[in-house]
């Protein structure tokens, strides 16, 4: 039976609004978000399992959407990423038929902050219909840490993101920031900090270096901030004691050494000082002699 005119028409448009009308039937209405939290640079897993919704699909194909657009969808071997998202996203597809759909997000920004949905697009013989799986509220927060250094040690910098764009520091009773480091400033590079594989580096720490480093994004957001105490160097005390000792060194080596009865007697040169007065006379031999044989109560 053929038709033509308006029941066409009428008939085109009843199975175009019976195919919104799966999609929109499949949207969340009431989804509690799962909370993902992060640091920037870090990497995100915005979790999603299909199978408690779906039992078996033909395909798999799924999307994951914010509520401005869609920011990556995978059907088989084919993948579309937003452009924003462009190398950051994916979903292993050795584990999206397993039944784990969960978005991967790598090297996160401040901009990737805020609610994503993901959906499985399910099409079976003329019906074709879009089933919510999961809601997550992503929050992306910057890393902030204290550190405690002495004067001629090292501060490493972590960069945290290829986005990290520029150093800051505000000295400990300054208001004022001086940019350190930006990226590929040759001119403002010169000074003391230097790139190391993903770290800026400042050697050869002065107590003037304590105050706050900031590293900065590409939109100027803090992607870290650290707080460095720089102590002044100071001497154990142990090995205070052990110089004071090495200087006293040389004085007793010098010894004095008498013999009585075949047994050595050492005594040091600064009981050699004491005055006199403290030491009976020099004896003479014959003196000696003699007093050896008599009782330490009758010696002279």
């Amino acid at each position: 039976m053929k038709m033509y005119g308006i029941d066409r028409d009428r008939h085109f448009i009843h199975l175009h609004c019976l195919w919104i009308v799966g999609y929109v039937a499949s949207s969340p209405l009431h989804s509690i978000p799962v909370s993902i939290s992060c640091n920037v640079g870090s990497q995100a897993i915005l979790p999603c399992k299909w199978k408690s919704q779906l039992d078996k699909i033909p395909v798999c194909h799924v999307q994951w959407q914010t509520p401005d657009e869609t920011v990556f969808e995978q059907m088989g071997a084919q993948r579309w990423q937003a452009t924003e998202f462009e190398g950051r996203v994916e979903v292993p597809e050795e584990k999206l038929w397993q039944g784990d759909c969960s978005l991967i997000l790598h090297d996160v920004q401040f901009g990737d902050v805020g609610l994503y949905e993901s959906f499985m697009v399910v099409d079976r013989a003329r019906n074709k219909r879009r089933v919510f799986i999961q809601s997550v509220q992503l929050s992306v927060h910057d890393h902030t840490s204290e550190e405690s250094l002495r004067e001629g040690e090292t501060l490493d910098l972590k960069l945290h993101t290829p986005q990290a764009k520029k150093v800051v520091f505000q000295g400990r009773n300054s208001t004022e920031m001086t940019v350190l480091w930006m990226r590929g400033e040759e001119e403002v590079n010169s000074g003391r900090l230097k790139e190391v594989k993903g770290f800026v580096v400042l050697k050869g720490l002065k107590i003037d270096d304590c105050g706050t480093y900031t590293v900065l994004d590409s939109h100027g957001l803090p992607v870290s901030t650290v707080h460095l105490t720089v102590e002044a160097y100071q001497v154990d005390e142990t090995q205070k004691f052990h110089e004071i000792q090495g200087k006293q060194a040389p004085i007793a080596m010098y010894e004095k050494y008498y013999r009585t009865r075949n047994k050595l007697s050492v005594f040091p040169m600064t009981l050699l000082k004491r005055s006199s007065a403290e030491f009976p006379a020099t004896m003479k031999k014959s003196d000696r002699k003699r007093n050896s044989r008599q009782p330490l109560s009758k010696r002279a």
